[in-house]
């Protein structure tokens, strides 16, 4: 059962990154819990209202992303997910290269899986400007 539990939650991790790239706030919403708490790289935090609000006004651009999972520690009611994420971003009109270790927490209510928590670890300093392109 923790097997296929962990599997499951692999697919939503995937099916989360997926509508982040696509700014699908539909699906964010069907995968995000009332009360989660997104914590950037940067420190700033978002409940789900103010992340989905940041994602449908263009705040947050995902141009690509990049995510491992490293293990994923199933309880009755909770997940635990640790892995590496590498993202591209625009974030408030400024080009960014993120490379985090994270920590995601799903709950389980009412039958489904949703992120409740979220906390990205810069692994090499903060994020950092995009390097300029060279056309």
């Amino acid at each position: 059962m923790k097997d296929e539990v962990a599997q499951l939650i692999r697919t939503l991790e995937q099916a989360r990154y997926d509508a982040m790239i696509t700014a699908d706030t539909a699906a964010l919403d069907e995968l995000l819990a009332p009360e989660l708490i997104y914590t950037h790289s940067n420190g700033e935090r978002d409940s789900k209202g103010s992340y989905l609000d940041r994602v449908r006004a263009a705040h947050f651009v995902y141009h690509s992303i990049s995510h491992s999972v490293e293990d994923v520690i199933v309880y009755p009611q909770a997940a635990v997910v640790t892995g590496i994420m590498r993202a591209d971003v625009t974030v408030a009109g400024q080009r960014r290269q993120l490379n985090n270790n994270n920590l995601a927490v799903w709950t389980r209510s009412e039958g489904r899986w949703c992120l409740s928590a979220y906390q990205p670890t810069p692994i090499s300093g903060v994020s950092s400007p995009a390097a300029p392109s060279s056309t």
